[in-house]
C-alpha cells in the first residue's frame, strides 16, 4: 500500500485530466491515479497468486470463487481532484461471505487505518501502532454525525429522516468519504450515515470499524457487503437509535 500511496502522491494536488464515468449531466470524476493505482494493486495480488476473485472498481472482476479482493484505488476522487486530503485508497478481503480483513491508507497524511482478525484495529503513523477503539457514546444528543454529501442521503432517499437524526446529534458536518468512516474506528466521530454505496466503497472498511467495538450495517440491519445505504456507530445503542430515525415513517 505504501508504494500505491507513492502513485497517489504524485499526480495529488496537481493539474489532473479528469475523466466522467457518466453520461448526461451527472458527475462521477476518475483521473490516470484512480486506474494506475488500481492496476498496481491488481498486478501485485495477481502475483501472490492466492486464487482469489478480485472487484475493482475500475477494472471490474477477474477470476471466480466465492472468495475475493475488493479494492477502491482512490476512495473520495472528488476529495482528491479539490485538493482535500479526505481520500484514502481501499482494500478489502471477504471470505466465507465475511469481511475479514481491510486496509484504508491516506498518503498524504501517512495514516493506514487496518484490521485482521489476529491483530484487531490498528493505525499505523509515523512509524507508532496504535489500537483503535470507538467512542463509548451511547445518547444521540452527544453524538457526533457525520454524513460524505447531502445529495448521497437524498440519493438513498434519506433526505427527511436524515435532517430528524441530525437534529437529535450534537454536531452534524458533511464530508469525509473513507476518512471520516476510519474516523468512527478512531473515536473522533460518533456516528456516519451513507446512502447507495457501491460494495468497493464500504468492505474494506467493515472489519476496521467492527475490530474498533463498532458496528457498521445496512438498513437491513445486515453487513453491508452489498453496499447501499449504510450506518456506521460506535457503540450498538447509537446504532440502535440511527436505524430507528432512519428507518421511520414521520
Amino acid at each position: 500500500m505504501i508504494q500505491a500511496g507513492g502513485i497517489a502522491r504524485v499526480h495529488f494536488r496537481t493539474r489532473l485530466a479528469i475523466d466522467n464515468k457518466l453520461a448526461d449531466s451527472q458527475f462521477d470524476p476518475v483521473t490516470i491515479a484512480d486506474r494506475a493505482i488500481e492496476q498496481f494493486l491488481r498486478e501485485r495480488l495477481h502475483a501472490q497468486d492466492s486464487g482469489l476473485r478480485i472487484i475493482g472498481e475500475e477494472f471490474g472482476t477477474s477470476g471466480d470463487g466465492d472468495d475475493y479482493w475488493i479494492i477502491d484505488p482512490i476512495d473520495g476522487t472528488r476529495a482528491f481532484i479539490s485538493g482535500m486530503p479526505t481520500w484514502g485508497i481501499l482494500l478489502g478481503l471477504v471470505m466465507d461471505s465475511r469481511a475479514v480483513g481491510g486496509i484504508m491508507h491516506q498518503p498524504f497524511t501517512g495514516e493506514t487505518f487496518i484490521a485482521d482478525p489476529e491483530r484487531g484495529a490498528r493505525l499505523l503513523h509515523c512509524g507508532t501502532e496504535t489500537a483503535l477503539h470507538t467512542s463509548t457514546k451511547t445518547n444521540l444528543a452527544d453524538a457526533i454525525l457525520y454524513s460524505t454529501d447531502p445529495s448521497i442521503i437524498e440519493q438513498g432517499g434519506l433526505t427527511a429522516n436524515f435532517a430528524k437524526l441530525a437534529n437529535a446529534c450534537r454536531l452534524q458536518r458533511w464530508g469525509g468519504d473513507c476518512y471520516a468512516l476510519a474516523l468512527v474506528a478512531q473515536g473522533s466521530i460518533d456516528l456516519m450515515v451513507e446512502g447507495l454505496l457501491a460494495p468497493y466503497d464500504i468492505v474494506p472498511l467493515i472489519p476496521i470499524i467492527e475490530h474498533a467495538g463498532g458496528i457498521i450495517t445496512d438498513l437491513q440491519g445486515n453487513s453491508p457487503l452489498s453496499g447501499g445505504s449504510v450506518i456506521a456507530a460506535a457503540t450498538p445503542a447509537l446504532h440502535e437509535a440511527a436505524l430507528a430515525y432512519l428507518c421511520a415513517r414521520f
